[in-house]
């Protein structure tokens, strides 16, 4: 607090939102997994992919997928899964279906009450891995 009584926030401890990273603008590890845990019900109610998922492992999926996010949007936590590629060749997913997973996880954004930028951002990043995704 200076003389005045004004307080200085320029040298405040905690980082303005518009400087913070994806991962702090979604609140974090716990927030990442509440969307996650929308996204899995998204994906195995959606007619369109649910039968990607009846073999998978829903606690391996779920933590594999928030790592991703954790790592991707800039948090502190590693991500120890395979590549995109690698975990999608064979698969031979469709157009359809990658539209499928993006429009299941903007509607989980919304459920969260996400921001518009940060929709924007994992639309973008999730467009971003469509090559090592789709047709492969």
């Amino acid at each position: 607090m200076s003389m005045d009584g004004a307080v200085d926030v320029s040298a405040s401890s905690e980082t303005p939102m518009k400087d913070a990273t994806l991962y702090q603008r979604l609140g974090g590890r716990k927030r990442i997994e509440d969307i996650v845990e929308i996204i899995w019900a998204n994906h195995t109610s959606n007619p369109l992919i649910k039968q990607r998922y009846v073999r998978s492992n829903p606690t391996e999926v779920k933590r594999l997928v928030t790592e991703m996010c954790c790592a991707g949007f800039g948090g502190p936590e590693a991500y120890t899964g395979k590549d995109m590629k690698t975990t999608h060749t064979g698969m031979n997913i469709n157009e359809a279906e990658f539209i499928a997973v993006c429009d299941d996880v903007l509607d989980a954004l919304d459920k969260c009450s996400v921001g518009q930028r940060e929709r924007d951002e994992i639309l973008c990043i999730l467009y971003s891995l469509k090559p090592d995704i789709v047709h492969l």
